[in-house]
């Protein structure tokens, strides 16, 4: 951050004086580090010109796991630059285990609708019994000769509820263009993940 103009001198960030009791400390310690209040200033003063002179943003590193259904991640594979995901895997770990309705996000479903994800789970643990207890030599499922053809009943009945699990790495930079296009956005999930924004360190340099 102080790189652009040779002002390292004027750097007031300092190790934490109460090593580790946070319960005495006033000054927002992180890992044992305070950001000084003139290197603080600064950051604000440079991350409210914008992405450019706020560069510094790119190089706070943020790594998280997260939980959520299909249709919110399709929204937040927009963020692409500066972001790395590692996710659980539907292609290969569908089968793996029985499903259930918590593996879904159905809060807002009402009666009819809790009806039809029902049916849509029971049907999902027939094909996921008939594809883990495969037999070439039975063909009671009509229209499925093949495993394959029995996987696929699964991926494609999939529905866009379904919950996912994602490691996620990003940095301040991209979660400033998040909160700012997404807090008040009509998903439970974007608010809520912008209200953990909220509580990340010094994260007024976020929202500056």
């Amino acid at each position: 951050m102080r790189n652009p103009m040779n002002s390292w001198d004027k750097s007031d960030s300092h190790k934490c004086i109460y090593s580790g009791d946070y319960k005495s400390c006033t000054n927002n310690c992180v890992n044992d580090f305070v950001v000084g209040e003139k290197d603080h200033d600064l950051m604000l003063k440079l991350a409210k010109t914008g992405p450019v002179d706020g560069k510094f943003r790119r190089m706070i590193t943020v790594s998280l796991d997260i939980t959520a259904p299909l249709y919110w991640w399709k929204e937040f594979d927009t963020y692409k630059v500066g972001t790395v995901a590692n996710s659980c895997s539907t292609m290969h770990k569908i089968h793996a285990k029985e499903f259930t309705l918590d593996d879904f996000s159905h809060e807002h479903l009402d009666i009819y609708s809790m009806n039809v994800l029902e049916t849509v789970v029971e049907t999902l643990n027939k094909y996921r019994d008939a594809y883990n207890n495969y037999n070439p030599d039975d063909f009671e499922i009509k229209g499925c000769p093949s495993k394959k053809d029995i996987w696929w009943q699964m991926i494609q009945l999939l529905p866009s509820s379904y919950n996912q699990r994602r490691t996620v790495l990003l940095n301040y930079e991209v979660l400033s263009n998040i909160y700012k296009h997404r807090k008040d956005h009509k998903l439970d999930e974007w608010r809520l993940f912008c209200e953990w924004i909220e509580t990340l360190p010094y994260a007024d340099v976020i929202f500056a």
